[in-house]
């Protein structure tokens, strides 16, 4: 499995979808290749995917730490750790400043699976930043 035939299987899809969404993907080279996957009416957050050894994770940055309203940080991250359990195929996490949500498949995973890790992780970004909103400036 590599991103690029993942990005071919997602862009072809169209009407055949099992989700019902349409995809738009871009592959990233870099040292680690990572494939932006935009949900199409849901662009304001992408969706990015990479392949290694062991997983294919899948990430959405949510926020940055400058977003977060200083007095209401310590109960925002109580907040995010209660949700945290119920939200399905994800959980949160923090790469540098910025806050994420993410979900990791085994790399023996189907397209199909794939394809439904994104949408899942999508409905959970959005699901999120509107459950979090009093927390930011």
């Amino acid at each position: 499995m590599n991103i690029h035939k993942i990005a071919t299987h997602l862009n072809q899809l169209k009407d055949k979808t099992e989700t019902g969404f349409d995809f738009d993907c871009t592959p990233i080279d870099g040292d680690i290749d990572v494939l932006q996957v935009e949900i199409v009416g849901r662009e304001e957050i992408p969706i990015f995917l990479s392949i290694s050894d062991n997983q294919i994770l899948c990430i959405a940055y949510l926020w940055g730490e400058d977003e977060v309203k200083a007095e209401l940080k310590a109960n925002m991250m109580e907040a995010m750790l209660e949700i945290n359990v119920p939200m399905p195929l994800s959980a949160f996490a923090k790469v540098e400043d910025k806050y994420v949500v993410f979900g990791a498949l085994s790399i023996n995973s189907s397209l199909d699976d794939i394809e439904l890790e994104i949408v899942t992780l999508s409905d959970n970004s959005l699901e999120v930043i509107s459950e979090m909103d009093t927390y930011l400036k």
